[in-house]
């Protein structure tokens, strides 16, 4: 069989996120976010001290360059810049940000910069984060002196990474402060309003003549109908699709949403009640942005089987590796059929690499005006087994190698893709998984801070290479 070749410029990349890997949540003058409290009243781990980026950046990108990790995702903490969003400048939090840029520059990794992962400051989260418009101005006055202060060192900027997952953690399945559970209208408004801020950033970025490239990052979840012959499933699986990938697309590409999208979202209102806020200067701005998109970062993890359902909503968080234990049903939506025979892990996230091409082409042919893809989360959450101070993680390989497989078709069939970022580099904290879930091409010893390189960083180090899918 011949090896599948990537193209000599594609970008082999890790993940990160700032609260997921920093630490030091309240150090140097760093203002809290939700998470903070959040954590503390509801989970049994904090972030702290996460795999302890803050002191240890020079250690994980020395062993980016070393194994062939030539980009990484990291995002900036809007409350290290702005303790409580807006107003005084934290030196301290801007300085700690040009010293990883400058490392990340010495190493020879590009970084691609996200403004916002899931970190509101709290002070504004506790004035109804995105949902208050006053945190929207407060985002673009953010980004601006982001922008400015780093544009420099910056190539790739990300203004939201998961607007989908944040209204859905928020608002709906409420594993995410404030812990809200189906609400579909503050699910549906938190949208669309980081969408107009998505768009005001990137029009500032634009009329401000930056040197870089500017995007925004979807966690687009593939759904298919549970029965394909039965018109109920495949309407659930359309509205499905709806809440989590189609008007956030609709948005960030076409500047309106569309009829089709519009109308889910009403049938979705009259069984659950609500209604959006959309002010005509909101679609004039996005229309205005929808065209200035540089690239398009895709995270994909899973594909989920729709069936239609129409009892009460309820959903059960698989947060501890307890294969089988995931329910998710929503009331005039839908629910998630785990029992389907595709693989699984042991977090009840099914694997399915065809769902990655599926999408990839969905954004190709619905929406032609997007320039280039970057898969910019993708990996396997598993327990990794240490032993004498070796990780034999073969089913990571396996994973992401068959996503890999999957981008290649892709860019076969015609579409953009010019890299992709494993989720993630090293072991981090997980939001609603604590530490037994493990991500990373390094192995993290929690206690000790400590960096073990996986079987999967060697094999993922003679892929970058190489740039041979074997």
């Amino acid at each position: 069989m011949t090896n599948l070749k990537l193209p000599e410029d594609f970008i082999f990349g890790g993940a990160t996120a700032a609260y997921q890997v920093e630490g030091a949540t309240s150090k140097d003058g760093k203002g809290r976010v939700a998470w903070d409290t959040f954590l503390e009243d509801n989970y049994w781990y904090t972030a702290e001290p996460a795999s302890d980026f803050y002191h240890q950046y020079p250690v994980d990108l020395k062993l980016a360059e070393e194994f062939g990790v030539n980009g990484i995702r990291i995002s900036i903490a809007w409350s290290r810049i702005f303790p409580e969003g807006y107003g005084e400048v934290n030196e301290k939090g801007v300085q700690f940000y040009h010293k990883v840029l400058d490392e990340a520059k010495k190493r020879g990794v590009e970084p691609f910069v996200t403004l916002h992962h899931f970190d509101t400051p709290e002070a504004l989260h506790k004035e109804g984060d995105f949902l208050n418009r006053d945190t929207i101005d407060h985002f673009v006055n953010y980004a601006k002196f982001c922008f400015e202060e780093f544009g420099d060192k910056v190539n790739y900027w990300t203004t939201f990474n998961e607007i989908g997952p944040i209204g859905d953690g928020q608002y709906i399945s409420g594993k995410f402060p404030p812990g809200i559970k189906y609400d579909f209208e503050k699910a549906f408004q938190s949208h669309h309003n980081m969408m107009l801020a998505h768009a005001r950033a990137v029009k500032e970025y634009k009329e401000g003549n930056y040197k870089g490239e500017i995007g925004i990052v979807h966690a687009l979840q593939t759904n298919y109908p549970y029965n394909p012959e039965n018109s109920d499933d495949v309407r659930a699986c359309k509205l499905q699709d709806i809440l989590q990938n189609q008007f956030l697309l609709d948005a960030t590409f076409n500047g309106k949403y569309s009829d089709e999208t519009l109308e889910g979202v009403n049938n979705i209102f009259e069984v659950n009640g609500g209604n959006l806020d959309i002010k005509e200067c909101d679609l004039e701005i996005l229309n205005e942005a929808k065209d200035l998109n540089d690239f398009l970062g895709i995270n994909y993890y899973m594909s989920d089987w729709i069936r239609a359902y129409e009892g009460k909503s309820e959903i059960f968080h698989n947060a501890t590796g307890d294969e089988g234990s995931s329910v998710y049903r929503l009331k005039g939506i839908g629910e998630k059929v785990f029992d389907v025979d595709v693989p699984r892990t042991d977090w009840d996230w099914i694997i399915y690499p065809q769902g990655l091409y599926d999408q990839i082409m969905r954004v190709k042919n619905t929406y032609p005006n997007y320039k280039k893809i970057y898969i910019t989360e993708n990996g396997l959450g598993y327990k990794d087994n240490f032993e004498n101070g070796k990780i034999d993680d073969q089913p990571r390989i396996d994973y992401v190698k068959e996503h890999f497989k999957a981008i290649h078709h892709a860019i076969e069939d015609g579409a953009n893709v010019k890299g992709y970022f494993i989720w993630s580099l090293m072991d981090v904290f997980s939001w609603s998984n604590g530490y037994e879930k493990r991500y990373g091409l390094f192995y993290v010893d929690f206690d000790t801070q400590e960096r073990f390189p996986k079987k999967s960083a060697y094999w993922y180090k003679e892929l970058a290479e190489t740039k041979e899918i074997k």
